[in-house]
């Protein structure tokens, strides 16, 4: 069997006397589209934290691929290919869109020192950038100013910095959070069109965006993995139905 792409062993965060997360082993594939649900307050976003690491676990071990990435920072994680794009929308606003992921990619080949240079220098960038920007619907507003972007597309440009860092696992919090019902449709084309050699985990509470998506589901609760499994087998199983009785997807 291959070894996953992304993995946890034994993953322990407390605050105080509160468990956020409480022996997380999950094992991710390559090229899989992997949702993380819960209701409120299940650990979802801990457990991106620990693994991207804003936070350290008290107990367990994180890996890439065979290394073990437990004790890296966050930045030392991107360069090896664990990326993740935020809720927050955190895009330089008076950048283009071809100039911010341009920047990404300087940036990923250590051109970012040298931002002084021409930028006709950059040919094989601007190549770079260009294409990613096309793949995810972008390039007919590449040259527009971020803030001028419908929001929808602002949340593509973000998945576009992230690949920028050529990912070899990008985690999605909440990709369709405050975008328009008509804009998510171009959203959710560009996320399934991904790369297969990309591994995708992503954060939605959105029940008819995880089964339309994700060729697997992780369902947490109180700090701890519940179940995974197919969209079919989470769909069957009580306990998932038991979770989200009243509603609870929604919070």
């Amino acid at each position: 069997m291959s070894t996953p792409v992304l993995s946890t062993r034994g993953l322990d965060k407390n605050f105080g006397s509160l468990v956020v997360a409480k022996d997380i082993e999950i094992a991710l594939p390559k090229g899989v589209r992997y949702a993380l649900i819960g209701p409120n307050g299940a650990g979802k976003t801990t457990l991106i934290n620990l693994i991207t690491g804003m936070l350290q676990p008290d107990v367990g071990q994180i890996f890439l691929g065979d290394e073990e990435i437990t004790r890296l920072g966050p930045e030392q994680r991107v360069r090896r290919g664990l990326v993740r794009t935020f809720q927050i929308n955190t895009l330089f606003p008076n950048l283009t869109a071809l100039e911010a992921v341009t920047l990404a990619v300087c940036e990923r080949r250590g051109d970012a020192k040298t931002w002084w240079r021409p930028i006709t220098a950059y040919g094989e960038v601007l190549d770079e950038a260009y294409s990613i920007l096309t793949s995810l619907l972008l390039a007919p507003v590449c040259n527009r100013p971020t803030r001028e972007l419908a929001y929808g597309q602002q949340r593509l440009l973000e998945i576009a910095l992230a690949l920028a860092t050529r990912p070899k696992v990008l985690l999605l919090d909440e990709p369709a959070a405050g975008v328009p019902r008509d804009e998510s449709s171009e959203l959710f084309a560009a996320i399934t069109s991904l790369s297969q050699d990309i591994t995708v985990l992503f954060i939605e509470h959105d029940m008819n965006i995880v089964f339309k998506l994700a060729s697997r589901i992780i369902v947490m609760v109180g700090g701890r993995i519940l179940v995974e499994g197919t969209p079919a087998e989470i769909a069957a199983d009580p306990r998932v139905r038991e979770v989200y009785l009243g509603g609870a997807h929604h919070g």
